[in-house]
């Protein structure tokens, strides 16, 4: 297959998925006419019609309310939110309802459906449009998670979310959609299984969405001066690959934890957690987390840069886990 960018690959794992099973729909403001804030749906209503696609009103918590009530009564909805901060305003519907129904409905009754966001920084869209909210989706029993960070991942991740019969929240970086490369199909790997996308035996970096490429670039700095560094992409938070992350910890003796939610309460808290419960007898340092200021996202391209992690930050703090 040719070079393709990340937004074409979601595109085309809808669109794959839709012909294959009618019961998919898709719902979100502007998803239809317009093709999504992203581009992500460009050209699908063309196919589908305004059936199957359907531009919605601007309410967050009536589009995932009645993505709830589809997906309860035999479709699978595909909810479109235009950025994950708007996440707050469904989160009755996303994480009391949705997450809880098969629970208390003693699994009579599933709720097969997807919820797409972007979020993250880099495109100066400030403190409302630029959060990194994937902790809060995490901390929610029944809600799955898939944070894709390459095109293949973005196609395969999507694909398998829009079979299962639970609600999967489906998370992509705004800083991505233009990302360019190949659908893989040597490297797709299951649902819920991280991927170590580089050896090495010094220490263990474990990071997910835009920060794999941040990682991956920061590696090659360390490479230059002595430095193995491992980097694992997790691809999903629920479910959450411990064994492949501890298995590698074991073997490098140190971890650095990479995200661009923020430090307090975010993911690497967790991640931190699990590999000191995992590899505590096998680390020969602590383990380092490295993460999103605790600030509202600025809207300054300068300010805004220096509120997440950089290459050069993800650097200097390997060079002081290895005491370099």
């Amino acid at each position: 297959m040719s070079q393709i960018t990340y937004r074409e690959a979601l595109r085309i794992a809808l669109q794959e998925s839709m012909r294959e099973d009618s019961t998919i729909i898709l719902m979100g403001e502007d998803v239809g006419h317009y093709g999504g804030a992203y581009g992500v749906t460009k050209g699908m209503i063309e196919e589908f019609g305004e059936k199957r696609i359907l531009d919605t009103p601007i309410s967050e918590e009536g589009i995932v309310g009645t993505a709830v009530g589809s997906a309860m009564t035999g479709l699978r909805p595909v909810v479109e939110l235009m950025y994950v901060d708007f996440v707050m305003l469904a989160m009755d519907q996303l994480a009391n309802q949705a997450a809880k129904i098969r629970y208390m409905f003693g699994g009579q009754i599933s709720v097969p459906m997807v919820m797409r966001a972007q979020g993250g920084t880099g495109r100066s869209g400030a403190a409302q449009h630029s959060q990194s909210l994937e902790a809060w989706m995490m901390h929610t029993p029944g809600l799955l998670l898939a944070i894709p960070a390459t095109v293949t991942d973005a196609y395969f991740l999507l694909k398998h979310a829009l079979k299962l019969s639970d609600p999967v929240v489906f998370l992509e970086h705004k800083m991505l959609y233009t990302l360019k490369g190949e659908i893989n199909t040597s490297d797709s790997l299951s649902w819920g299984q991280a991927a170590v996308l580089r050896q090495g035996s010094d220490f263990t970096l474990v990071t997910y969405s835009r920060m794999v490429h941040r990682a991956l670039d920061a590696a090659e700095k360390l490479a230059e001066i002595g430095i193995q560094a491992e980097v694992i992409d997790l691809r999903t938070l629920y479910p959450l690959d411990t064994e492949t992350i501890n298995s590698s910890v074991k073997k490098t003796g140190r971890a650095l934890v990479v995200t661009e939610d923020c430090l307090t309460a975010g993911v690497s808290a967790e991640l931190s957690a699990r590999i000191m419960e995992g590899s505590f007898e096998f680390l020969e340092e602590p383990v380092l987390r490295l993460a999103g200021e605790d600030i509202p996202i600025p809207v300054s391209p300068s300010m805004e840069k220096e509120a997440v992690p950089s290459v050069d930050r993800i650097f200097s703090t390997a060079k002081l886990l290895l005491r370099k």
